[in-house]
């Protein structure tokens, strides 16, 4: 009667810890229900552990978005911008760095614990990217196995614009601005996109910045409160 009761609930399933013998009973009763009965050599609290991090990993909120992700100094950085702004030839600059490759063109994000953004790329595109011109590309076969790693967490969104379009960027740095990923605030730079700017060199020390700032340091407040107290 109680395995009835059990299994009369809308269950996932039943699990035996501790390589336990499954109950014939329990296992006939299950089947009519439609109850699937799973026996693991785990401790149960071992069990419960890893299945609560599975679940949440499973059913964490997800989406795509545009932009091609880099590992740069430790910092998770998405390079957003039109098409044809240079991403792909600024990322592959990067590489050449040293630095690795986590997406190109298009980023998986997954929201994990409600604080924390995982960008990784699709498992069709996974260590290839596009240069146009040129066309697909392997970057791990090309540059090495340090070139490419599968996920990294988002520190950073940097967004190309072209010149003419960067009246509104910041030069200072003093308000710092945003961008919401699946409800998450992450640091966003625009870096506006001439001839002869490095703009892989831009990148390497905006990630460093974000590094500073992550720390509590911002050299723009500083350099203000400098200007202020000289003016005093």
């Amino acid at each position: 009667k109680r395995y009835k009761k059990l299994c009369s609930y809308k269950i996932p399933c039943i699990v035996y810890t501790r390589n336990l013998p499954i109950d014939k009973q329990l296992k006939s009763i299950a089947n009519e229900a439609g109850v699937p009965v799973f026996q693991t050599p785990m401790v149960t609290m071992r069990f419960v552990n890893l299945a609560t991090i599975e679940l949440d990993l499973l059913f964490a909120p997800r989406d795509t978005v545009i932009g091609s992700m880099v590992d740069v100094h430790g910092i998770g950085v998405l390079i957003r911008g039109e098409s044809g702004i240079g991403k792909s030839e600024t990322v592959l600059e990067l590489i050449e760095k040293g630095y690795s490759l986590v997406s190109d063109d298009a980023t998986k994000v997954t929201l994990l614990d409600g604080r924390e953004i995982i960008g990784t790329s699709s498992e069709l595109s996974r260590d290839h990217m596009e240069v146009r011109g040129i066309g697909i590309i392997n970057v791990g076969a090309m540059f090495g196995a340090k070139s490419v790693r599968t996920e990294k967490r988002l520190d950073l969104v940097v967004t190309l614009k072209s010149w003419k379009e960067s009246d509104d960027v910041d030069r200072l740095g003093i308000d710092e601005d945003f961008m919401i990923i699946l409800g998450v605030k992450v640091r966003h730079i625009s870096i506006p996109v001439r001839p002869g700017r490095t703009l892989a060199r831009l990148i390497e020390v905006a990630a460093l910045s974000t590094k500073l700032s992550a720390a509590g340091y911002n050299p723009a407040r500083e350099f203000n409160d400098r200007l202020i107290a000289k003016m005093s």
